[in-house]
């Protein structure tokens, strides 16, 4: 069996992005925090004395033990440089909203940004897409959509 478990999100200031998630995109707490160390955490991550806490969030729209965004800090963080839309690796976290424009105002009104327009754009189909790139407050890519009938 396999089964999607869980994406991981390292960042600078965990209460910061886990209060983001929580309030601005829907997560919810379902009380996995974590405070890791140890031998067993070394050996795993491959960093001698490494120190990682913080929290799993569940995702909006997922029932109970579906996937979670496991927002996790470490008592030292690399950077990373290669940000943007085009950069390669995990790119962004998309999340499907009721009014495009209203949430992007929501993260905008919490420290994120956005990068590039709001677009619309009609498929062959004929749905509508309604979406924008936007970002959390550590620069995190996030894409904000919305589909519907014609």
């Amino acid at each position: 069996m396999i089964r999607y478990s869980h994406t991981n999100l390292i960042a600078k200031d965990v209460p910061l992005m886990i209060a983001f998630y929580r309030d601005v995109l829907g997560c919810r707490s379902i009380g996995q925090t974590r405070d890791l160390s140890g031998d067993w955490i070394d050996r795993l991550t491959g960093i001698p004395g490494a120190h990682i806490f913080g929290e799993h969030l569940a995702l909006p729209g997922f029932a109970s033990g579906g996937p979670t965004l496991e927002i996790f800090g470490y008592d030292t963080v690399v950077s990373n440089t290669a940000y943007g839309v085009n950069a390669s690796g995990f790119c962004h976290l998309a999340f499907a909203v009721d009014d495009v424009n209203q949430a992007l105002q929501d993260v905008l009104a919490h420290g994120g940004g956005q990068i590039g327009e709001l677009v619309e754009n009609r498929y062959a189909d004929g749905r509508i897409l309604t979406a924008v790139y936007a970002c959390d407050p550590e620069g995190n890519i996030l894409e904000l959509q919305n589909w519907r009938a014609a």
